[in-house]
């Protein structure tokens, strides 16, 4: 079978590998240069099953209030005259009721272990690179109450399988001794030894050269148009290379794989995703002190960013602003970064020479991405990641493979039918 993949970041160029795996011939259309070149690009680069609580939680209302006037809050929500925007806070004021959250949260987690599953399996068949570093994820806090509720939220978790381990700050500098001077900060933290790091867009870049080697095809510098529709199922893909003519794609299935863009494409086709672009920032730094830097990926709940070390780099990223497609930086946010990582690991890095990113994540109200088919027989759906789509990328390209291949997924997940 032929199928036609919109979209090379690591959640379409995985469908590619995983497709090519079971001898399918899969082609990947994207408008950048290469693989992972938009939101799989500079990303926090956390395999973080841990982080399957979803944003949509009963706190949430409450917190994004108070944030609304702090223009470097870790949520800002500024409001637009854009119905889909509102459309969706409506649904993600829906979702934060106790229990939508605790049903996200199941489908989150399940997913994103059996996913590191996967990742597990590919590195070890394939040897793929990636700059990874197998330390565990420690997440802390700052205040007391707050991590009484994470420690709370974290045994839910537990019943699906996910173990975070409670850890007091004398812990935390054990696990990772960069945080000594900023110890007395800690309120305490909570440890998943299971979870890991690695750089996504290396992964991506060299997950497409593994596919093309199964007969993968990529095509690069192409940007999707549109779709040529029959009754019941769609006939082609119209595309355009750089500024010349269009043309038209055909193959006998089709994967919406494009992020924040996807609702944009299948909008006119009469399906309307339930995603919103939230732009997430990040800086990477050189690192100058190596002991001054983590060697263990670090999530800071007070400042809602993460610290991943890729070999002699840092990478600091979060936080989340949904105000439409721009991808313009915002230096506030990004200097926030800065003081934050200058604060926690003062002389760790080369903090005068940041290089800065922003990146547009498809977050769906719910947190939960949108997997599986459509109303139309040949059109399938791998989209709505939000801030897990390195973490989920090898699980949901399975899946969606062996739906496409007409076979039951591995994993207990609500695709879509």
């Amino acid at each position: 079978m032929k199928v036609l993949i919109l979209g090379a970041g690591v959640i379409g160029t995985s469908t590619a590998w995983y497709l090519a795996q079971l001898g399918h011939e899969a082609v990947v259309v994207d408008r950048q240069d290469g693989p992972g070149l938009e939101t799989s690009y500079a990303n926090g680069g956390q395999i973080s099953v841990s982080h399957s609580e979803p944003w949509a939680n009963p706190d949430a209302p409450f917190k994004i209030l108070k944030w609304l006037t702090r223009d470097d809050a870790p949520l800002l929500f500024r409001l637009r005259m854009d119905p889909a925007q509102w459309s969706w806070g409506i649904k993600f004021l829906y979702e934060c009721q106790p229990w939508r959250t605790r049903d996200n949260s199941r489908a989150m987690v399940t997913m994103s272990a059996y996913s590191r599953k996967l990742l597990h399996e590919l590195r070890a068949e394939t040897g793929i690179e990636y700059a990874a570093l197998e330390r565990g994820i420690l997440h802390f806090f700052t205040e007391r109450s707050v991590l009484e509720a994470a420690i709370a939220a974290g045994a839910l978790l537990a019943k699906y399988g996910l173990d975070m381990q409670p850890k007091t700050p004398e812990e935390c500098v054990d696990i990772e001794p960069a945080l000594a001077r900023f110890r007395g900060r800690i309120a305490g933290a909570l440890f998943t030894a299971d979870d890991e790091s690695g750089d996504a867009h290396m992964f991506t870049r060299n997950l497409a050269a593994l596919a093309e080697g199964k007969g993968a095809r990529f095509l690069y510098r192409r940007s999707v148009q549109g779709l040529r529709m029959g009754d019941s199922e769609v006939k082609g893909v119209v595309v355009r290379e750089g500024g010349g003519s269009e043309e038209t794609l055909t193959a006998d299935a089709y994967v919406v794989a494009l992020g924040s863009y996807s609702p944009l494409l299948t909008r006119p086709i009469g399906i309307d995703l339930p995603i919103y672009p939230a732009k997430g920032y990040s800086a990477t730094y050189e690192i100058d002190d190596p002991a001054g830097a983590p060697t263990v990926s670090i999530t800071d709940d007070d400042a809602k960013i993460v610290f991943s070390r890729f070999g002699e780099r840092l990478r600091v990223a979060g936080t989340a602003e949904l105000s439409g497609y721009s991808t313009e930086l915002n230096m506030v946010r990004c200097e926030a970064l800065t003081r934050r990582a200058r604060e926690i690991f003062p002389d760790a890095a080369r903090y005068d020479q940041p290089t800065y990113w922003t990146g547009l994540r498809p977050s769906t109200p719910s947190n939960v991405p949108i997997i599986g088919r459509t109303k139309y027989r040949n059109l399938y759906l791998n989209t709505g990641h939000g801030t897990l789509g390195w973490t989920m990328a090898c699980g949901s390209g399975k899946a969606l493979a062996d739906i496409i291949a007409g076979t039951k997924p591995e994993v207990d997940f609500r695709f879509t039918r």
